[in-house]
């Protein structure tokens, strides 16, 4: 194993677990795929916890801007479904604390626990298992940002972008795999669909 994991060793990790699916699904937001991924499924191992925890880590401390200011870094997750790679991030860097954003409902604006207030000024870094549409951590930046932090970096275990990621413009990225799934906006631009593959409706 290397001291940063390579993709192969990420995708063989996700394959054995069961996050890393091929098939036909159907997302809800209606658009078509050929994978699925959950990374919660490999992170339910400690050894691959930490291996994508402390591999991201790495990553980040090889920027040495971020590397000058982990004493004072935040480590902050889009929802409590990232909150484990958080955590594991926050201990190999040793960065100051951990904080999450949540909502009520899934369409609901994000938002902070009460009492928990951003300094002006304060450093953050955006953590999550996945980085596909990029919506609730492109709203992550907007409410932290709005509260007077900066954000200087966006680290996710896996890349899996989709026509609708949302840009984060010169925002440094930090992943460990990028994943090349086929997109449709629908069933009726489905090449799935139209060769009459089975369908899987999944929920996240």
């Amino acid at each position: 194993m290397h001291l940063i994991p390579t993709q192969d060793e990420v995708v063989a990790v996700l394959r054995e677990t069961g996050a890393l699916r091929d098939g036909h699904f159907e997302y809800p937001s209606g658009m078509h795929s050929n994978e699925y991924l959950q990374v919660p499924l490999a992170m339910r191992y400690y050894q691959y916890q930490r291996m994508f925890s402390v591999g991201l880590s790495r990553l980040l401390r090889a920027n040495s801007e971020i590397r000058a200011i982990v004493p004072q870094l935040s480590i902050v997750a889009p929802a409590t479904g990232g909150l484990p790679v958080a955590y594991g991030v926050c201990e190999a860097l040793r960065a100051r604390q951990v904080y999450w954003g949540e909502s009520s409902q899934d369409n609901d604006a994000l938002r902070f626990r009460q009492y928990l207030e951003q300094h002006p000024g304060e450093q953050v870094v955006l953590v999550d298992d996945i980085l596909r549409t990029g919506n609730k951590l492109s709203q992550l930046k907007r409410l932290l940002e709005s509260r007077g932090a900066q954000v200087v970096g966006l680290a996710v275990v896996i890349y899996q972008p989709n026509p609708q990621m949302r840009d984060f413009g010169p925002l440094p990225l930090y992943y460990l795999a990028k994943l090349e799934a086929s997109y449709y906006a629908d069933a009726a631009h489905c090449e799935f669909c139209k060769r009459g593959l089975p369908l899987e409706k999944v929920i996240t």
